[in-house]
């Protein structure tokens, strides 16, 4: 894999990727440096590349506090990353996944060349990358057929010639954060050099958590890795890397954020709010009553403890003139949760979770060199993986059977579901195997075409099981607690199991044109494929009934893999002799049998092809050296995002349902927006350097990130909008040069925007009390830290 330049880079990240060349009295204008990226597999110029770009170097993600990808996204536009009440949102240009263990993400994730597909990774943090290149659009021919929306690299920072070390500690006091890396570089023979990082991150947390007495989400992170890189001979290089990690959070950034009055005609809840239910009518602790966003929260609390393995070897052989390359990786991981998934400090009911993933895949690439007519890059890929999830609804108090009584005007209804537990396990086994191809056509010097093809096939095979157990486990036999689940909750007892074998065709055609030395414009027409699988967490026996459209109802077991169409037209310049640039991309997809996730009002969650979508747009990004010191970087990106045909929406609470199926409301979403789409997003930047002393610097980065309104729910609740926002980030530090060392004041969100990053319904309050009740995550508020580092 080469290394190539890349001009299409987000402003904020630009800003501290991208510093001046070096300056001497001999230069009399500042010029930009070049950032390598290696997102097309490829070595040349990015600036001769049609791949949209962004593009945050590991020093960027480091002095600015970009911890993951959760962190990152405010520096790329059109990237949206939020965890949920039970999983993980990943979005570029308003697509996604839904929260759901059976899907494949829509974004992929690659680290060092490996697909990390499972969306739990996404929450693992950073440490010590080079740099995490984000590419927007369909990219199935080199990167895979999962990534339907786009793709994320994560590159690893690799031994140098020279040793070096960093030692670097951040401390933040209001959260009570602390940050130490360690790394260590360097030779360790002629041929085999080493390099050795280490991340160990706690912090308090920043909500309070009122019925417990504690700030959450307490973290303790850390993370090691250790790379060999073996110089064999002229031919051959390799690569081994292993890491572990481990990142376990207890507590959650959730608060209810909007508790209105019951409309219940029952006289005991009508015009009494959900929290004044719990108080009054089941004696919980007064902390829910706290409904307002005030960074305060009721909960009895919830954790995440995960653990991830990584084994990857890389070879590189020089067979002829072209590269024969070898990725070979192992990766698992496993994580327990608790979901105190009322989101109250009532004691109404909890969700323990679990899931275990192995990975194996090999990849074998040739590409040919470049400089001829004709260059080539294809190669052969193969996976096999497997999934093992469990989770159990657990009801162990009075508050739903007292609710269920209530509903049904039966004791003996409520009674009945006292003490109960559903455990549910779902596995899904795949193994995959394509082909890839991609041709490069030098037409003349400044005209070239690109066509590209990958085919894959993938066996998949899926189960899930459902029963009714007490809460020790032992499974109840059937009875009136069967009836109360199915009609209340929607909950029945099920054993499921299929086989689905599936191929795909992604083909890929792109005609560059060189108008000037400096401008380069494309255009790029693709077409890629998501696989389909099975639902891991529908509560009811699946219903294959088809509506009056003929779709198959949300709720079957398998859903059919998700398409896109795409067409994007760019154009990448460098003007006033290097010291600027500026790019843009036009953009236009279709999505057809999109893979949707829907909240069926009570418990659960059903999946299934919901219908079609489009999104359009365009994005503009640039940088300018300003002066030989000051670097400005700007990038905005404006969305529009449409569903052409989603029959089986969720309807919001109090919403009219267009249609009822099987006792759930469905609302018709044709025509609406998705959640986190903002109609345009974007981030400015500055960078200044100053040198003083004999070899002293001050460095002062300031960043803009700012967005329009965007709706934080998947049912688009109007009164789920989140506003727009300016936060303002900025770094100020003292170094020096000669000496190695640095002292910073790193400040994010020095505005205090309060941001909601994913709210939702509260499980049961409308369905059993009619009252309407949204949770939320909020982001983290102002903070100010201090980072000292030494390199070596």
């Amino acid at each position: 894999m080469k290394i190539m330049r890349v001009c299409s880079i987000g402003l904020a990240s630009a800003a501290m990727t991208a510093g001046l060349s070096p300056l001497s009295s001999a230069i009399a204008a500042p010029a930009l440096e070049e950032v390598l990226v290696t997102a097309t597999l490829r070595t040349e110029s990015l600036q001769d590349v049609p791949v949209s770009v962004n593009a945050v170097s590991g020093e960027k993600m480091q002095e600015a506090g970009i911890d993951k990808i959760e962190d990152l996204q405010a520096y790329v536009p059109n990237l949206s990353m939020s965890e949920t009440g039970i999983g993980t949102n990943i979005y570029i240009r308003g697509i996604g996944s839904g929260v759901n263990p059976g899907f494949e993400q829509s974004v992929g994730m690659y680290f060092d060349g490996v697909s990390y597909s499972r969306a739990q990774l996404t929450r693992a943090p950073f440490l010590d990358l080079a740099r995490v290149e984000v590419l927007r659009g369909p990219q199935n021919i080199l990167y895979g057929k999962n990534s339907i929306a786009g793709a994320l690299s994560l590159i690893s920072a690799r031994p140098g010639d020279e040793q070096e070390g960093s030692l670097s500690v951040l401390y933040e006091p209001d959260h009570e954060e602390q940050i130490v890396d360690f790394i260590l570089s360097g030779p360790l023979t002629d041929t085999l050099g080493a390099r050795i990082a280490m991340r160990k991150r706690s912090m308090d947390g920043y909500i309070e958590n009122l019925t417990l007495n504690r700030d959450e989400p307490a973290r303790d992170e850390s993370t090691f890795r250790a790379i060999l890189d073996w110089e064999a001979s002229a031919d051959l290089t390799a690569m081994l890397k292993f890491e572990l990690g481990k990142f376990n959070v207890d507590g959650r950034q959730i608060e209810i954020v909007n508790d209105q009055p019951s409309t219940s005609t029952n006289p005991a809840l009508n015009g009494n709010t959900y929290g004044q239910i719990l108080v009054g009518a089941f004696g919980a602790d007064p902390s829910v009553l706290n409904t307002g966003l005030d960074y305060k929260r009721s909960s009895n609390g919830d954790y995440s403890n995960n653990r991830t393995r990584n084994f990857t070897l890389n070879v590189d052989y020089a067979l002829g003139e072209g590269t024969l390359t070898f990725i070979t990786a192992a990766l698992e991981y496993e994580f327990d949760e608790l979901c105190d998934c009322d989101f109250t400090g009532a004691n109404v009911f909890s969700v323990p979770f679990s899931e275990d993933y192995e990975q194996y895949s090999q990849e074998i690439r040739w590409a040919s060199p470049v400089g001829e007519t004709f260059e080539h890059i294809g190669g052969l890929y193969y996976q096999t993986s497997k999934l093992d999830f469990y989770d159990s609804i657990v009801i162990d108090s009075a508050i739903i059977p007292t609710a269920v009584a209530l509903r049904t005007g039966s004791q003996a209804a409520g009674n009945s579901i006292a003490n109960t537990t559903t455990p549910r396990y779902f596995s899904s086994d795949a193994e995959l195997w394509s082909v890839f191809w991609q041709t490069t056509w030098n037409v003349t010097d400044r005209l070239r075409a690109n066509f590209g093809l990958r085919y894959s096939e993938e066996e998949k095979d899926g189960s899930r099981s459902l029963t009714v157990a007490d809460l020790q486990g032992n499974e109840r036999p059937l009875g009136t607690v069967d009836g109360v689940l199915a009609e209340v909750f929607k909950i029945e007892r099920h054993d499921l199991e299929d086989t689905q074998d599936t191929d795909q065709l992604a083909p890929s055609i792109n005609v560059q044109f060189d108008a000037t030395d400096e401008v380069m414009v494309y255009a790029t027409a693709s077409r890629g494929y998501k696989s389909g699988g099975f639902d891991a967490r529908s509560n009811a026996s699946p219903s294959a009934a088809p509506n009056a459209a003929g779709s198959v109802i949300i709720g079957s077991f398998e859903y059919d893999e998700e398409e896109a169409t795409s067409l994007e037209i760019g154009a990448k310049s460098s003007f006033w002799d290097g010291r600027a640039e500026l790019n843009v991309a036009v953009f236009m997809t279709e999505y057809d049998e999109l893979q949707v996730s829907i909240f069926d009002g009570t418990l659960g969650f059903n999946v299934g092809n919901a219908g079609k979508a489009e999104t359009q747009g365009i994005e503009f990004d640039g940088r300018i050296a300003l002066t030989d010191e000051l670097v400005m970087s700007a990038a905005i990106a404006f969305l529009d995002f449409e569903f052409t045909e989603f029959e089986n929406g969720q309807c919001f609470q109090g919403q009219t349902p267009d249609s009822v199926v099987n006792g759930v409301d469905f609302c018709d979403y044709k025509g609406k927006t998705n959640q986190y789409v903002a109609d345009y997003s974007g981030n400015l930047a500055f960078n200044y350097t100053h040198s003083f002393g004999d070899a002293m610097e001050f460095r002062a980065a300031t960043d803009f990130v700012f967005t329009d309104d965007y709706n934080s729910s998947q049912n688009l609740d109007p009164s789920q909008e989140q506003d727009g926002y300016v936060k303002v980030n900025m770094r100020l530090a003292i170094a020096d040069v000669k000496d190695g060392w640095e002292l910073a004041l790193v400040g994010k969100n020095l505005t205090d925007e309060e941001v909601v990053s994913y709210s939702n319904d509260t499980p049961l309050a409308n369905s059993s009390f009619r009252s309407v009740n949204h949770y939320a995550f909020i982001e983290r508020p102002r903070s100010v830290a201090v980072q000292a580092s030494w390199r070596w």
